[in-house]
């Protein structure tokens, strides 16, 4: 279990609670990351908060501002940003409660694991509301605030536990409608459609995030242990890319073509083992028996 959660209260649903704390599901430092080095030095470079025509400043003298036009900003004290910051809620109230896909994918923020506190009769109510999450195919929804911030939660079932998502409010998404303004408004051919459906359905198959892999950060990892053994990194080899697809119908074709090539080539070969194959000596008697033929059809007329 993780040492320390990012969230510990209660999940209220009517009258029931269930005491629980959260975990986050993600992993910050899984990723390759770089600090800044003085080359000459080696060492890692600090950087000092410094103004324009007055250099250095300590941090004391800093206060946060919001830019209302080019230049001019409201100043904000630590203090006041403080009084407005909302006082840590312990409770995660399921005020609705939707279908699992009908929230969009846009919306989700963050995942985080939700654990039972430990204590049995909370483990009891905690498996209860799982199961019917479940069976109801539903998401709750609620509100949690941690670390001075609100935000909207979803939560479901997920395998033997609960997980939450933190969603993003409708205002801080762009809307779509400028970036596909240029989508043509057409209904493409029956034939396009079935071919590139047929691509679709011949790479379909179960998810499995073990299957991707970071490629960057790989090569990233592979040039680090390089360095560190003095010796040449191994190179990642990248799929070169095609051309600009002139004709769509015939790059599908071609695609769909590729794809069964090798089951095709089988069957033809199959069809020409299956055909029997003339003999030298069968050749030479059909040839003799053609000339006989022909001089006894002579021998015939002449008599």
């Amino acid at each position: 279990m993780p040492a320390r959660a990012y969230w510990q209260g209660q999940i209220r649903l009517a009258l029931v609670s269930i005491p629980v704390q959260v975990f986050s599901a993600t992993k910050s430092a899984a990723r390759v990351r770089f600090n800044q080095i003085h080359k000459a030095s080696g060492k890692r470079i600090r950087y000092e908060k410094t103004v324009p025509g007055i250099g250095a400043v300590d941090p004391d003298d800093i206060v946060k501002g919001y830019e209302v036009e080019k230049g001019k900003y409201v100043l904000l004290e630590d203090e006041e940003i403080a009084d407005v910051k909302l006082e840590a809620k312990r409770t995660i109230d399921l005020v609705q409660f939707v279908d699992e896909d009908e929230i969009d994918s846009f919306y989700v923020d963050k995942p985080y694991y939700v654990t039972p506190d430990e204590d049995e009769v909370a483990g009891e109510a905690y498996v209860v509301l799982r199961d019917a999450l479940k069976s109801s195919g539903k998401v709750g929804l609620g509100s949690i605030v941690a670390r001075g911030q609100a935000s909207i939660v979803a939560l479901r079932a997920s395998g033997k536990g609960l997980v939450i998502e933190t969603l993003r409010y409708a205002d801080e998404l762009q809307k779509p409608d400028g970036f596909f303004a240029e989508v043509p408004d057409v209904e493409p051919e029956e034939e396009l459609l079935s071919l590139a459906t047929q691509l679709i359905e011949g790479k379909a198959k179960p998810f499995d995030p073990k299957a991707f892999k970071n490629q960057y950060d790989l090569a990233l990892r592979e040039l680090i242990a390089a360095k560190l053994e003095n010796r040449r990194p191994h190179e990642i080899e990248e799929p070169e890319l095609g051309g600009k697809v002139i004709d769509l119908m015939e790059a599908l074709k071609a695609s769909v073509k590729t794809k069964s090539g090798g089951r095709g080539r089988a069957k033809s070969a199959a069809a020409k083992a299956s055909t029997p194959k003339k003999t030298a000596a069968a050749k030479g008697k059909t040839k003799t028996a053609s000339k006989n033929g022909k001089a006894g059809a002579k021998g015939r007329r002449a008599a």
